[in-house]
């Protein structure tokens, strides 16, 4: 980690060559680190991307102390912005019709990542904070979105999924399904060794369950991208206080 947390700003993407810094990063982590592709990524210019980025708002965190350099990046995808693109990015994975009976105002996340140097450390409560900002700025009452285990074998996720499961299940009025449907359920509660299952969910999963996030039903698994992907969903009203300062704090804890 190389910088004080002063450092760092927080911005939305306000032209293409902002949106192509995120790309670059994203490719970065998606593409060359954790072995992801997909029918639009740009191996030539080094830009992970797909059909549905001109849609979303792009989040970032530049170090300023490092040329302004991206080192976070988050999508954010709003109601009105989804009717436009057509859908939400998530809805080839996930029925989301309990999402869009609830009336509710929704927001979909996704692609987060974090240079290597930066994962860890302020850098990422920046990019909560931003969108802790973004959420109460829009009036958002829901947040979803998938949220990735690398690797497509089930068997090798079992005990992770299947605490997911037992522990984390959204309530019904909230539960999306996969749609190609990989059940989470491998391994029975009574046999779980649940410390060693949540060491093995990674730590952005980690920090929506703190916040009181939920799983829906079922896993996706996603060979382009070389995941096996779950549905989190958010209730902001469902949060506690203890909760809420966490999301809402700034910098470095």
């Amino acid at each position: 980690m190389a910088n004080s947390e002063q450092s760092f700003a927080v911005e939305l993407a306000a032209d293409e060559a902002a949106v192509r810094e995120a790309q670059r990063l994203r490719y970065d982590v998606f593409v060359e680190e954790l072995g992801g592709d997909g029918a639009l990524v740009d191996h030539e210019q080094r830009l992970e991307q797909d059909r549905f980025d001109p849609f979303f708002d792009h989040l970032m965190v530049r170090d300023l102390a490092r040329g302004n350099a991206v080192v976070g990046v988050y999508r954010l995808l709003r109601d009105d912005q989804a009717h436009a693109a057509g859908q939400f990015y998530s809805e080839d994975e996930y029925d989301l019709t309990p999402l869009r009976a609830s009336k509710r105002k929704l927001l979909e996340l996704g692609r987060s990542c974090l240079h290597p140097e930066y994962r860890g450390g302020p850098a990422m409560f920046h990019l909560w904070q931003g969108l802790a900002d973004y959420v109460l700025r829009h009036e958002i009452e829901i947040l979803f979105g998938v949220a990735s285990f690398h690797g497509t074998d089930p068997a090798a996720l079992a005990a992770p999924l299947s605490l997911l499961h037992h522990r984390h299940l959204a309530p019904p009025a909230l539960r999306v399904r996969a749609r190609q449907f990989q059940n989470m359920d491998l391994i029975p509660e009574a046999d779980l060794d649940r410390r060693a299952a949540m060491l093995d969910i990674p730590a952005l999963i980690k920090a929506y369950l703190r916040l009181g996030g939920t799983v829906g039903e079922g896993a996706f698994v996603d060979h382009a991208f070389n995941t096996t992907d779950i549905c989190l969903v958010m209730d902001t009203e469902r949060m506690n206080a203890r909760q809420r300062g966490l999301y809402v704090r700034d910098g470095g804890a």
